[in-house]
């Protein structure tokens, strides 16, 4: 009898694991659209708006240019670099936040939205900033965080103070349930997300890190008062936005707790992690509307604004944030191509997936790099052959490219131990075991200063001073210098391929069309149709040499790698891809 009971408990272990293990690496996938794309009948370039075709180059402030000595970058700094920027070919510079704040998270903690903070510099050095983009033709955006404040910001010390305070209700603040938390919900980072104030003797929520309290956007007052600073920026000629986890703006205005799930690993999505659906304080409703509300201020001005939203969910989900009739966010970023398998067909589904999802007249976006992901050099194995590859494809795709600092020139991830780390992040996860802090938590190491040079501190700033960050070794012989004085770097491809989009109208504004004679196995083969013109795109994602019959009288317009065109006989090099036209 013992027998059978403990093997019939043993038999539910088993069955609840194996159920487990089933949920947590499963990640179901949507079905596609129907959706049918007419091509060579695009609407003209002079009737869209410029975003469109647009390239964005990321300026994390802190890293790039320290013009004063103190080892953090500066807005003076990163004016003295303007014509690097230009001259590569970008089009839209944005910017990481600047705006005054204790620098817990490095200005994603914001104490004063109207003033840079002292360390970057003053109010004139920032409309020196904008003028001197718009002087050279580019684009200014700025990082605006709606969904929260630091907790230094004069409102929340104000709301902190008590019930009667007039900015009492600035902010999330509840009762808790006994000792416990007011609900379950958890943080963007899947932890408890309420956090207890002893001074008030009540609970406030916080999306992100309890240093940053989320505003209470149901509140008349705080939602005039951050239009109020959208429209200053706006009306100091800011041409566009990123907003920062805008999905976590709105919460449940009931508070009801979030449904139980198996699920401990996240979802793509991340919708569900460590045994919870975050289905009340993620992508509200009121989040969606909110997006409208904030493109009616936008339109009102010109030339046209815009706005990309780091936002997440199933592709179902992002589309609701850009509006039934495209008159919410104009841009989302979409995260599921920067996972980079080196593999045609890991690219293949994105990107047919992309363009099911988002047809003309919705804008994908592509991006494999920025401020809090693993580079995408080290994600490729530090390959340069890789990286220019990738270049192709990102800047030959249809939609907005966006590329952070460095990236250009291959700069990988550095290698600073989380129990060093100044990102606040690896403390907060101090139950993780030391590898996924250091490399995954630890932000520092895709923050590192920008490497312009072989000399002292990359350039970063002078010899004698001391990088916030330290410059990530062998800045030697990778920088821009270097790669700016050689005809094969992967700074010069970057620079060629930037002009040949900028000079193209179908890698600008075309539709995309599979050649699907060639788009099977290793390659990915696709042509960018503007009108009567068009052009093609092939790459060769494998370790082996390709050979492909083509059409009659193709031109090479650009080889990144080892290719040869020879009448209508292509040969495509390992990683490496052509345009042809």
């Amino acid at each position: 009898m013992l027998r059978k009971i403990f093997l019939g408990v043993l038999l539910i272990l088993i069955t609840a694991i194996v159920v487990l293990v089933v949920v947590n690496l499963s990640n179901a996938t949507e079905p596609f659209p129907e959706t049918e794309v007419v091509h060579g009948a695009e609407v003209a370039a002079d009737d869209r708006p410029w975003w469109e075709a647009t390239t964005v180059y990321q300026v994390y402030p802190r890293s790039y240019q320290d013009s004063d000595g103190d080892g953090v970058g500066d807005i003076a700094g990163i004016i003295s670099r303007l014509d690097y920027i230009a001259d590569l070919g970008f089009e839209t510079i944005w910017f990481s936040p600047f705006f005054k704040s204790p620098q817990k998270d490095f200005g994603y903690d914001v104490s004063d939205y109207y003033l840079p903070d002292p360390e970057y510099g003053d109010t004139v050095l920032v409309d020196s900033l904008i003028r001197e983009i718009h002087k050279r033709d580019m684009k200014v955006v700025f990082d605006l965080v709606l969904n929260h404040s630091s907790e230094e910001h004069p409102w929340f010390q104000e709301s902190r103070k008590g019930p009667d305070n007039p900015k009492s209700d600035w902010y999330l603040w509840r009762d808790g349930q006994g000792e416990d938390p007011p609900t379950n919900w958890h943080s963007a980072l899947g932890m408890n997300g309420w956090h207890f104030d002893n001074g008030r003797q009540q609970w406030y929520f916080s999306s992100f890190l309890s240093f940053q309290p989320d505003l209470n956007w149901r509140n008349p007052e705080v939602k005039e008062a951050m239009f109020d600073v959208v429209r200053h920026w706006l009306d100091k000629g800011v041409d566009g936005f990123r907003l920062d986890i805008f999905n976590y703006i709105y919460e449940d205005p009931e508070f009801r707790d979030n449904p139980f799930s198996l699920r401990v690993v996240p979802t793509q999505d991340f919708t569900k992690m460590f045994w919870q659906e975050k289905k009340y304080n993620m992508n509200h409703p009121d989040d969606f509307t909110l997006a409208k509300e904030l493109r009616g201020i936008l339109d009102t001005y010109d030339p046209p604004r815009f706005m990309v939203g780091e936002v997440f969910g199933d592709h179902k989900t992002l589309r609701k944030f850009l509006g039934e009739k495209q008159d919410g966010l104009n841009l989302v970023f979409l995260f599921d191509i920067s996972a980079l398998e080196w593999n045609a067909d890991f690219f293949r589904d994105k990107i047919q997936r992309i363009e099911a999802f988002y047809p003309y007249p919705y804008t994908p976006t592509y991006v494999f790099s920025n401020h809090d992901r693993i580079r995408s050099i080290s994600l490729l194995g530090n390959d340069t052959q890789k990286a220019k590859a990738l270049a192709l494809l990102q800047l030959t795709l249809r939609g907005v490219p966006f590329y952070y600092q460095g990236e250009e020139i291959g700069m990988p991830m550095a290698n600073i131990p989380g129990e060093q780390a100044l990102d606040p992040l690896p403390a907060a996860f101090d139950w993780l075991p030391d590898f996924a802090k250091d490399q995954v938590i630890n932000r520092d190491n895709c923050r590192t200063p920008m490497q312009w040079s072989g000399g002292a501190n990359a350039g970063f700033t002078e010899a004698g001073a001391v990088p916030w960050l330290p410059v990530t070794p062998g800045y030697e012989t990778l920088n821009v210098e270097r790669q700016a004085a050689e005809a094969e770097s992967l700074l010069a491809t970057n620079k060629e391929l930037l002009k040949i989009r900028s000079a193209s109208e179908p890698l600008k504004w075309g539709s995309l069309k599979w050649m699907d004679e060639f788009s099977t196995g290793d390659i990915l083969a696709f042509q960018r149709i503007y009108q009567k013109d068009r052009v093609n795109v092939l790459i060769n994602i494998s370790e082996e040499e390709k050979s492909l019959t083509v059409g009659e009288g193709l031109t090479l317009l650009f080889a990144a790698g080892n290719n040869e065109l020879s009448g209508n006989h292509l040969v495509l090099g390992p990683n490496s891809g052509v345009i042809l036209k």
